[in-house]
């Protein structure tokens, strides 16, 4: 009956561990996810950004043959 009771006692050490670390991971995921959000919005930003910019320089950059033409 002791060895038993000791097995249960493990078994339920082992979960509460188990346990912990599923919780502290859920944690460090959803801080990760925070963080791939944030850089997507910045790349967003930043893509939208890049192509107003080619955009000006397109339409500032008249098309002109070069003088030895």
């Amino acid at each position: 009956m002791r060895d038993a009771e000791e097995r249960i006692t493990r078994l339920e050490e082992t979960v509460a561990h188990q346990l912990k670390t599923i919780e502290e991971l859920s944690d460090q995921l959803a801080e990760q996810w925070k963080v791939v959000e944030q850089t997507r919005a910045k790349l967003d930003r930043l893509t939208e950004r890049f192509l107003s910019l080619e955009e000006q320089a397109q339409d500032a950059t008249p098309v002109t043959r070069p003088p030895h033409y």
